[in-house]
């Protein structure tokens, strides 16, 4: 049955007359038999009477494979059994449902890849293309659909098969690096030029002289054979650039292909020197041309010779609305002379004076192969950007030269062909129309200096033979930003044309050369530039017709041996990769994990890749020796099991199947497995338990009430139908324990914990899943008898599930000092900071411990003998270091208790009796730290010393102290951490006595035993801590320590710093807190009521002495802004400011620390501060102004200080302080900035100012808002034009102004005073200045470009490193 493709590229059985009565078959096809096609979809619409052998034929005809080297399969059942090949039962027989999608899924037959099918499968159909399918690889970015490959199954980045798959055309492309695309059009019109070919085949690389890498005719000449002999579709070109001496970035860097050309030959003719090809290009692409200027008057003709590469061809003359209308309008146009006369006089030598002359070029000698190139891209000057001319310029394919060429001066002489024009113009033929628009940088050479060939007398041809036929048409789709090139060449061989698109070749026609042409397609004219196409052709080569010389291809017979040997390499090489591809085919690539017995018992993680047909035996080794367990463990302790990481679960192990190929047990080769391998071993006398699919995985852990310990866990396997009751046996078994008493607690996820108690339910409904984690316990103790929620088992699990253990460096401090404030200042309850390290360690800690003891014992003995006083009146505070303690009972018992690291769940229980059996006793020794100081301002009442100054702005901080109009100064409980609640404290709180504890959490946070939520945190629950010395690894001495601490998450910051503070050794707001990440950074943690929720196990952290910041508190940067100075931006200090603080009290905060500091002595009134956005200063601040209420502040906050030469001018918000600058165009000049104040936003009142401070009259007064960031530089040539003059605006705050808020910048001026007149030396004197001056200051200037990279190939493999850079 004959089959024509649809309009949709659909199949459709051109025999069925009545077509749309039949139901037809929806079949949608996965390619699952690689990586890059499993994403990929052929759609075929069948009829349902289409036999299942047709539906294989037509699956293979779509996707590019050999008929009976693939199967299909139904895509959405669990059957992956592979439909009949030769079956003729049709689509509906077999299952497949009309008017549905039907997935299938195409999969490899026997476990081997699809073949591709070859290049003479593909010819037959490319014969029948019609013009519209072939459209489709003209553009510059075609999709990846050429015949014989349908467009809805490649994907515009070429897929698998398409890359190995060789063009229908015969030819091979380019595959672009980024942005090479350049690159590739030069390279593919070079390859495609018989005579350049030839010669480069005909030269010989000599391997002892240079490097194969960093040769590049032995590059070029590789590429060149391979896009010869290659079967692939498309070659890299890699190998050509690092010839070059490019990296990577240079394949992200765009350049013109014209400059690459003249760039590329002139390398080559350096790498040729001494060689048979040291002429070659000259002798191909070179011609020659005269530069002359004649004397009207006299006719004397001075003149010299020059020498091009390709000829510039003006699109559209400078001025000219319209453009040439093809190529032989603008060569007439190029030899054209102009006529020097008037102020351009020529200085005639044999007349001795000025006269009119006329100058012009005269082409002497047209090269073997005649580059134009058409100056698409230009610069407009009205916009000052650059633009690509996309007029419409015709080219014939045949270009007779003869009306050009000058044949009296080609037979005159040449005695001065080029003397020196050629290194002048680098390889110009005119330094005015023929020099390269952007090469505007005289420090980069680009071109190429050729020497005359002048001795040699050249063979005038006959015009007749001056006919030149085009064979390359590079064509740039795109502006003059950048864009896309590709190339349209014609072979000699057969004469057809081919684009050359990157990757993509495809034939095309006469008319697809014509649509290159440029302009509209309509007769829109001249000026349709804007709607023109922006596709056309840039650069065209054409090859002089003359038999005798016009060369052919050499074919693969003829090549010389050298080439035949590279050939016979470049083979082996493509053989090699395809035999590693098919390897990589058939390689099973999956993660492989083990426990490694010695490697700190970590779980190891690698990649096991393993051919299909090898056995698990073998793969049992290779995983072996990947793990580098040989010499640790015997290889028979060894196996491999189906496991899964995610759920840590074993699901399978392999007995009796060790000669079982890998392919087979993993399921195939595939791009991705939904499980892994461990690799499990054991000792010897152990035996491997086998692992059944089915069985879930239990891993048990032992809990153990008394020493309050979780064993580590052990494996049990267990069935999901089994009871709890048949569990409990099978856990006795396995850990011995009795399973009458046994509790099991099951963790579902975190924080989730469920006790299993009903005997008969199975695991199933408890949850159970592929793995698990339980808890056992099994004893006589009464705790079973509680509610679970309330049992020690439940608390223990608890906090358990909540610890995390956390590396806290410490800062470097004497031992010494450590010794003398370490623990003891934290006897009053810090219970849980125990020392269970090192021996060595624990040593020297319980040593200090000791030594402390009696001192605390001593202490207690007074407390008891002092009572349990409530009075106000405070003990005198030269006591004792350890003054400030807990009730006795407690102290006694937390002394022993850490002294001997004792348990911490006991601890915990004993604050519980001490917090609620004390009751009424209460003491105020609740401050654990010697507050020994004690600010003045305590017994007073007023605002500016109340506690916000002297807690937490005093510059000292050295009080910890809440003043209360009350009670008198009540001491916050700094030390505190969440088990050492007080009874006094509490007590107070019962007794209902008026207190400021929710000013103290709002002033000074951490420093309140009271949450948010006024909740008293003795009711909250004890949140574990332990602390275990250890010498950091990476410390560079003894002196600083890394301690290990076991911590619940759910801690506070403030709480986790207090339980720090014996570590440390200072009271937890002389510290701060930096969280350590992996890249090494460092990040302050200050946000003390957030707990350490997003902190994980082994996180580090950093402990740094210095002020920390409190609740409320910020860190301010304050800079200094100088409005005149070159860099108005200045840093001074960093201070605090805090929430509550007026503006004032920052600014008498800041006076001492700005006199110490930065020795500025300054007047509380002769200084402000104002709002920092960036280098914008903003808002002024009024000395009433509260921070959080009127001045929003954040964390890292930064403010301008500015220095006042009068007394503050700024009372209230409704002003506005505006910064102006007058600009005197007369002098060329911007004057320093003033600040003018304005009541209101209205322009009047602003230009009045204006006038009061310049002496401007108000009607020639002009203003203008300046532009971009403080100091809004501008250049003094810009100023008068540039700015928005005057706008006809009433208030300040509305478009285009915008100013509502302090710190805008205004320029004004005279509009009577007129610009100074400048010279074009002055002018241009002026212009390096404003530019050097710009630059510094770091603003954009405007009539400064960016400068371009320029193209350079590198002839010594790269480009030299200045050393000063690195």
């Amino acid at each position: 049955m004959e089959m024509v493709p649809s309009e949709e590229n659909q199949i459709v059985p051109k025999e069925i007359q009545n077509a749309a009565e039949e139901p037809r078959v929806l079949c949608i096809i996965q390619d699952t038999t690689n990586a890059k096609t499993v994403n990929e979809r052929l759609t075929l619409n069948l009829p349902a009477s289409t036999a299942l052998s047709k539906l294989y034929e037509d699956v293979a005809h779509k996707a590019g494979y050999v008929i009976g080297t693939f199967d299909l399969a139904w895509g959405n059942t669990s059957d992956m059994a592979p439909l009949d090949h030769s079956s003729e039962m049709s689509l509906s027989e077999s299952g497949f449902e009309p008017g549905k999608r039907n997935f299938l899924q195409l999969t490899d037959k026997d476990g081997e890849q699809p073949q591709i099918a070859s290049d003479e499968s593909g010819t037959a159909d490319s014969s029948g293309l019609d013009d519209s399918s072939q459209e489709r690889f003209i553009g510059p970015l075609p999709r990846d659909g050429t015949a014989g490959c349908s467009s809805d199954y490649s994907s515009p980045s070429y897929s698998y098969s398409s890359i190995l798959n060789k063009s229908e055309t015969g030819y091979v492309g380019l595959v672009n690096q980024a942005m090479t695309c350049y690159l590739n059009s030069l390279l593919q019109t070079l390859f495609m030029t018989p005579e350049f070919r030839n010669a480069l085949y005909n030269w010989e690389f000599e391997e002892s002289e240079e490097d194969p890498v960093t040769s590049i005719p032995y590059q070029l000449q590789r590429l060149f054979v391979l896009l010869q002999t290659s079967k692939k579709r498309a070659i890299e070109t890699t190998d050509v650039t690092r010839s070059f001496g490019w990296d990577s970035s240079e394949a992200w860097q765009q350049h013109d292909v014209q400059e690459l050309c003249r760039v590329m030959f002139d390398a080559l003719e350096q790498k040729w020197k001494q060689t048979e090809q040291a002429d070659l290009i000259n002798q191909l692409y070179q011609g020659k041309l005269k530069d002359y200027v004649r004397c009207l008057e006299c006719g004397y003709e001075s003149w010299r010779i020059d020498t091009y590469l390709d000829i510039p061809l003006v699109i559209r003359p400078f001025g000219a609305s319209q453009a040439f209308g093809s190529v032989e309008e603008a060569l007439q146009a190029f030899i054209q002379p102009e006529t020097l006369d008037g102020p351009n006089q020529y200085f005639c030598e044999r007349c001795k004076k000025k006269c009119d002359a006329r100058k012009g070029l005269r082409f002497l000698h047209f090269p073997y192969l005649l580059t134009l190139q058409l100056k698409r891209f230009d610069f407009d000057y009205t916009t000052m950007h650059r633009i690509k001319l996309n007029d419409r310029m015709t080219f014939p394919e045949e270009l007779d030269m003869s009306p050009f060429i000058d044949v009296e001066d080609e037979k005159s002489p040449q005695t001065e062909s080029c003397t020196d024009s050629g290194a002048e113009n680098e390889g110009s033929c005119h330094s005015d129309q023929m020099s390269n628009d952007f090469s505007t940088d005289d420090c980069v050479d680009e071109g190429i200096c050729l020497d005359s060939t002048g001795s040699t007398e050249r063979v005038l041809k006959p015009k007749s033979l001056l006919t030149f036929e085009l064979f390359s048409v590079m064509v740039h789709s795109g502006s003059a930003a950048g864009g896309h090139y590709y190339a349209c060449i014609k072979s000699f061989s057969d004469g057809q044309w081919y684009s050359f698109n990157d990757q993509h070749v495809s034939k095309i026609t006469q008319d697809d050369i014509r649509k290159t042409y440029g302009g509209s397609s309509g007769s829109r004219g001249y000026y349709s530039s804007a709607f023109a196409s922006s596709t056309n052709a840039y650069m065209l080569i054409y090859r002089l017709k003359d038999p005798s010389r016009n060369a052919k291809y050499l074919a693969v017979d003829d090549f010389p041996e050298h080439i035949k040997s590279l050939v016979q390499k470049e083979k082996e090489s493509e053989e090699q990769e395809k035999r590693q591809r098919e390897i990589e085919r058939n390689t099973c690539k999956i993660k492989l994990f083990c426990m490694h017995p010695v490697k700190m018992l970590m779980m190891m993680e690698s990649k096991l890749e393993v051919h299909k047909d090898k056995t698990l035996r073998e793969a049992t080794e290779m995983a072996y020796k990947l793990m580098e367990l040989d010499g640790v463990v015997p290889l028979d302790c060894c196996r491999l099991v189906k496991y899964d990481e995610f759920h840590e679960y074993l699901e399978r192990s392999y007995e009796g199947e060790e000669d079982t190929p890998m392919g087979l047990l993993l399921g195939g080769v595939k791009s991705s497995y939904m499980f892994d391998l461990l690799l499990e071993t054991r000792r010897p006398e152990q035996v491997f338990q086998p692992y059944k699919p089915g069985e879930v995985m239990v891993k048990v852990h032992v809990v153990d009430l008394k020493s309050e310990t979780i064993a580590p866990p052990i494996s049990v396997r267990a069935y999901l139908n089994q009871t709890i009751t048949e569990f409990k046996q099978l856990i006795a078994q396995a850990t011995e324990l009795s399973a009458e008493t046994m509790r099991v607690v099951l963790e579902r996820c975190y924080n989730d914990l469920r006790l299993l108690y009903v005997p008969n339910k199975t695991l199933k409904a408890e949850g159970f899943f592929r793995s698990n984690k339980v808890f056992v316990e099994s004893s006589d103790s009464t705790d079973h008898q509680v509610t679970f929620t309330d049992s020690l088992l439940w608390k223990l699990l608890d906090r358990h599930g909540n610890t995390i253990r956390l590396l806290v460096l410490l800062p470097e401090q004497s031992p010494g000092t450590l010794t003398n404030r370490t623990v003891c200042q934290k006897m009053g309850g810090d219970s849980d900071v125990s020392f269970e390290g090192s021996k060595g360690n624990r040593k020297s800690v319980e040593a200090i411990l000791e030594e402390s003891t009696e001192k605390l014992k001593n202490l207690s003995l007074q407390q008891q003998q002092q009572g349990s006083s409530t009075s106000d009146s405070q003990k005198s505070s030269d006591a004792s270091d350890f003054e400030h303690i807990e009730s006795p009972t407690q102290e006694a018992d937390s002394n022993s208790s850490i002294c001997a690291a004792a348990d911490n769940r006991e601890l915990e229980n004993r604050i519980r009796a001490a917090a609620g059996g004390s009751g009424g006793a209460s003491s105020d020794a609740e401050n654990q730290f010697a507050c020994e100081e004690r600010s003045d301002s305590e017994v007073n009442n007023d605002r500016s010393t109340s506690s916000v100054d002297s807690d937490i702005l005093s510059s000292s901080h050295s009080s910890d102290t809440l003043c209360n109009a009350d009670s008198g100064p009540i001491q916050l409980a700094n030390g505190l951490d969440s088990h050492s609640i007080t009874s006094s404290r509490r007590s107070k709180a019962h007794e209902g006595k008026k207190e400021t504890w929710d000013t103290a959490e709002e002033d000074s946070g951490t420093d309140s035993e009271y949450d948010d939520n006024g909740k008293s945190k003795a009711e909250a629950q004890y949140l574990y801590f332990k602390a275990e010395p250890c010498a950091h690894d990476e410390s560079s001495g003894d002196a600083q320590k890394c301690l290990v601490v076991h911590v619940d998450k759910r801690i506070t910051l403030a709480a986790f710093k207090q339980n720090l503070e014996p570590f440390v050794g200072v009271t937890s707001t002389q510290f701060k807190v930096f969280r350590v990440y992996a890249n090494n950074q460092e990040f302050e943690s200050v946000r003390l009521n957030e707990t350490l929720s997003s902190f994980s196990d082994d996180n580090k952290i950093t402990i740094r002495l210095g002020r920390a910041l409190k609740k409320g508190e910020y860190r301010v940067k304050v800079y200094q802004l100088l409005v005149n100075e070159p860099e108005p931006c200045k840093f001074l200090v960093d201070t605090v400011f805090a929430k509550g603080m007026t503006v004032r009290q920052s600014k008498e905060e800041l006076l001492p620390q700005l006199k110490e500091q930065c020795k500025l002595d300054l007047s509380i009134d002769r200084f402000r501060l104002r709002k920092k956005t960036w280098k914008n200063p903003g808002t002024v601040f009024l000395d009433y102004h509260v921070y959080e209420e009127d001045i929003n502040i954040s964390s890292n906050w930064e403010v301008f200080l500015e220095v006042l030469n009068e007394p503050e001018k700024m009372k209230s918000m409704s002003q506005l302080a505006v910064l102006t600058r007058r600009w005197r165009p007369a002098t060329m000049k911007l004057e320093p900035f003033q600040e003018v104040v304005l009541e209101s936003s209205s322009v009047e009142e602003l230009k009045e100012k204006l006038s009061e401070i310049s002496g401007i009259p108000l009607e020639n007064l002009e203003f203008a808002k300046g532009r971009g960031t403080f100091p809004c530089d501008i250049s003094v040539l810009e100023i008068h034009q540039d700015l928005d003059w005057n706008p006809k605006v009433s208030t300040l705050n509305v478009w285009p102004l915008y100013i509502c808020d302090d710190g805008a910048v205004v320029f004004y001026r005279d509009s009577t005073e007129e610009p100074m007149d400048l010279s074009e030396d002055e002018r241009n004197e002026l212009m390096k200045k404003e530019s050097s001056r710009l630059l510094k200051t770091g603003h954009r200037v405007s009539y400064s470009p960016r400068k371009e990279k320029a193209l350079k190939i590198y002839l010594d493999g790269g480009p030299a490193k200045d050393p000063g850079q690195d």
